[in-house]
């Protein structure tokens, strides 16, 4: 493995921490309030994480090509954004 997949590696998992832990105190804040909006923020944080690890196992462990991981990884972002925004603007309505 080249240094560059060792960084790969080291930066998914500390992705997939970082953001493990945002979509956890999301969750519980949720189950504490019952605020539909801390709702979709876990969610749409968690979908984020899964895109980092996703493409990250892809290119890994199933040899797919790095342009395909972060095709995957870019949609899973934009999904899990659009859910953060979404959850940004369900006090307003």
């Amino acid at each position: 493995m080249t240094w560059t997949g060792t960084a790969i590696i080291v930066v998914k998992t500390v992705i997939l921490l970082l953001g493990g832990s945002i979509t956890y105190i999301a969750y519980r804040a949720y189950q504490r309030t019952g605020s539909v909006s801390l709702r979709a923020l876990g969610i749409g944080f968690g979908i984020v994480t899964s895109g980092g690890l996703l493409a990250g196992v892809a290119n890994q462990i199933f040899s797919v090509t790095l342009e395909m991981g972060v095709l995957v990884n870019s949609i899973l972002v934009a999904i899990g954004f659009a859910f953060i925004l979404y959850s940004l603007h369900l006090e307003r309505i």
